[in-house]
């Protein structure tokens, strides 16, 4: 019966989630009361208050269920170059900045009023931990099976400055994103001590 549910409350706070997803690329964050969430979903407020708390701890799993969906595509495109860290890294990135710049969520967060703890944004930026933790801990434990020849400590430090430099140029873009993603990969390579191309 636990298993049951489990399973129940998970699809709840997926159609939670949905329908905040709608809500914000639609109307954008600062306009979303937890009062919208629940019309659009069909449920009371209440529930919507039971399941998640407060509209900051809604931003927050929006923000990591995006994090998922675009660590399954940055595994495939590591998956595609898995003998050249370099190239793997370079596609990974570029699929990452390519993916963001047309994803509706992370544009209504880019583009929405900014200003305060409540902003959505903070979750890309001042309060990012839970975001750089998670796409961390996925490239780092993918790099030590991947490529094992890369010496432990560069290779920490290499996902870690991948990872954040990422981010940094998804909230903040600067030259095109083959550009971003051919330089992030050279950061990389000078880290890791990579032979020259």
């Amino acid at each position: 019966m636990t298993g049951y549910r489990e399973s129940v409350r998970s699809l709840l706070k997926d159609r939670l989630l949905d329908a905040a997803y709608e809500r914000v690329t639609a109307d954008g964050w600062d306009r979303l009361r937890m009062a919208h969430i629940a019309a659009t979903a069909g449920v009371s407020r209440q529930t919507v208050y039971t399941e998640y708390g407060s509209k900051d701890a809604i931003g927050q799993a929006l923000v990591m269920r995006e994090v998922e969906r675009f660590l399954t595509g940055i595994r495939e495109h590591l998956d595609g170059h898995r003998a050249d860290p370099r190239e793997a890294v370079r596609d990974a990135v570029l699929f990452t900045l390519t993916a963001a710049a047309d994803n509706p969520l992370l544009k209504s967060i880019l583009t929405s009023s900014r200003g305060g703890e409540d902003d959505l944004l903070a979750h890309l930026t001042t309060r990012s931990e839970p975001l750089l933790d998670t796409a961390g801990a996925m490239l780092g434990d993918y790099a030590a099976r991947a490529w094992p020849f890369i010496e432990p400590a560069a290779r920490d430090l290499a996902v870690e400055t991948v990872v954040r430099l990422t981010v940094s140029h998804i909230v903040q873009p600067g030259a095109p994103p083959e550009t971003t993603a051919a330089r992030v990969a050279l950061v990389l390579a000078r880290i890791a001590l990579l032979p020259e191309e």
